[in-house]
């Protein structure tokens, strides 16, 4: 079994402080190239956790099992199966978000989160810690990515979700901004994405530093400089 306090502690890490994108700055490639939109963005995402979960499950099951000395190509090789398993199930269930997202459904297996976390952490924890780990830390990775591609699409085209017809057919994307407005063409280009993030970065590290100042008491003023020096 795992304790309430075990559980705060991975989702805490998966979602904020060890966040993937944020803090640990990992996979680079597919968060900027996918997140032209808000939807391209969850979507991978939610590719991403369902192979981070098995992984972690499958290997912490394993781990007693697979020899030290060729366990990255073990992990290697597991990952690569369940990215199989997932890459044909988008190709059959959601073909024309397939195409969108290209190559980059395939290439999650030399993603370095998911080869990060199977080797830092589910190789050395139970199954069920193993499976929370990847969950959370793929959910960190989700908000993360959702929120980049919805910036990116709202400054670039002024909507948001553009896509989503390709999921949930009929649906619509959201214009938030007028009809006439012209857009912010580098908001989708790579420049932007590395801009926005850098900007998601700043406003992470405020809020932390914001949460580390010590409060000031009520009812104290703060000490006046003495006028004659």
């Amino acid at each position: 079994m795992i304790r309430r306090d075990e559980i705060a502690t991975i989702a805490g890490n998966g979602l904020w402080k060890q966040n993937t994108s944020l803090v640990q700055i990992l996979g680079l490639c597919p968060l900027l190239a996918v997140t032209t939109n808000a939807t391209n963005g969850a979507m991978l995402s939610l590719a991403t956790i369902l192979v981070m979960a098995l992984s972690g499950v499958a290997i912490a099951s394993l781990r007693n099992l697979i020899p030290h000395e060729i366990r990255i190509p073990v992990f290697i090789l597991i990952v690569a199966a369940l990215v199989t398993v997932v890459d044909l199930a988008f190709n059959a269930g959601l073909h024309s978000l397939y195409l969108v997202l290209g190559i980059f459904i395939p290439l999650i297996v030399t993603n370095c989160i998911v080869l990060a976390r199977v080797e830092a952490f589910a190789a050395k924890n139970p199954p069920l810690h193993s499976t929370l780990d990847g969950i959370f830390m793929g959910m960190g990775m989700l908000w993360t990515l959702t929120l980049l591609g919805g910036l990116r699409e709202l400054i670039g085209a002024g909507t948001l979700f553009s896509g989503i017809d390709l999921v949930i057919p009929g649906a619509s994307a959201l214009r938030l901004l007028p009809a006439d407005y012209p857009g912010l063409l580098i908001a989708l280009l790579p420049p932007g994405a590395f801009v926005l993030l850098g900007c998601l970065i700043a406003w992470k590290n405020w809020l932390e530093s914001r949460a580390r100042r010590p409060a000031s008491h009520p009812g104290t003023t703060p000490a006046m400089a003495d006028p004659q020096g």
